[in-house]
């Protein structure tokens, strides 16, 4: 990676021109820059897909103006001062939130967002598995599988995690890298199982969790942060009437479903349920110290960019 100057372009008729005050990093900006995630930017490339700022240039015609507040999920390009923000995926920040706090929600509380509602429908009488429980995506899950009403598992590799977990919401912890995880799981849920795992994980972790799921319950796969993908056999799910379920959504294809969920987001924001956590800050030009820590697993919740 290097630091530098870059020309963004001329303004076109669709696409905001925004002063990025605060980037967050996902793990998909590191599979993006290893080239192993579904999107494959031409190189070189500036990372980074979920921003907040201000904007400085505004299509005419658009109804954004010039110094409005916004978050966006963008395709790449937002650790930058600069980026450019398609006109349709961006959204206004309330004048108490922080950029910091807001740069949390496009990618990872929008995902949780559309797993929970959309993906499947969890309801208050369900429990659900939250995988990698104190990272950014597995903290918006249980933050808002526990504002639907339901029981929360939350699982992490270290107390330190457990306990940030705890603090959102979950009811009960657990350690996956105990050997017995599995079987305390099911404990937890007296051997009936859990309806929905919430998994970001991957790898022997995903695979493993088909053990804990109940009859016809649902493992959401949202991501491979293990750097291995789940190879789930079929029978495991035939024999429990269960389901995989994939969490992907894309701001091209899924526009109005994106506006339902980032309307109840708010409400939920609102009535104070969601709390999203910034747990290391970096300046723009520390990126490859902000990335290390993500790769080493040494954060819990948001890292973010101070720009």
């Amino acid at each position: 990676m290097e630091f530098v100057d870059l020309d963004l372009g001329p303004p076109d008729d669709r696409h905001l021109v925004v002063d990025v005050r605060a980037a967050a990093l996902n793990f998909s900006d590191l599979l993006m820059s290893e080239d192993k995630y579904q999107v494959r930017p031409p190189r070189p490339f500036t990372p980074g897909q979920e921003i907040a700022g201000t904007v400085v240039s505004a299509p005419r015609g658009s109804h954004w103006n010039v110094g409005d507040r916004i978050a966006s999920k963008i395709p790449w390009g937002g650790f930058a001062e600069q980026a450019l923000v398609p006109c349709d995926s961006a959204f206004l920040i309330p004048e108490n939130f922080s950029f910091e706090l807001a740069a949390a929600l496009p990618v990872t509380y929008t995902t949780s967002m559309v797993a929970f509602f959309d993906s499947t429908k969890l309801k208050s009488d369900q429990t659900v598995m939250v995988h990698a429980a104190a990272g950014g995506v597995g903290l918006a899950a249980v933050e808002i599988a526990k504002a639907i009403g339901a029981r929360v598992i939350a699982t992490a590799s270290n107390a330190h995690k457990l306990d940030i977990a705890r603090e959102h919401g979950a009811d009960v912890c657990i350690n996956y890298s105990d050997e017995n995880w599995v079987e305390a799981v099911k404990d937890a849920t007296s051997g009936l199982g859990v309806d929905v795992i919430y998994d970001p994980v991957g790898g022997d972790v995903g695979l493993q969790s088909l053990r804990c799921l109940a009859r016809n319950g649902v493992i959401l796969i949202v991501g491979f942060a293990s750097g291995t993908i789940t190879e789930i056999p079929a029978n495991r799910l035939m024999l429990k009437r269960a389901s995989a379920k994939g969490v992907y959504w894309h701001h091209d294809h899924d526009a109005d479903l994106i506006k339902k969920m980032m309307d109840k987001m708010f409400v939920m924001l609102e009535k104070d349920l969601l709390k999203p956590l910034v747990d290391r800050r970096f300046d723009l030009a520390q990126l490859p110290d902000a990335m290390r820590a993500l790769q080493n697993r040494d954060t819990t919740g948001k890292v973010v960019l101070a720009v």
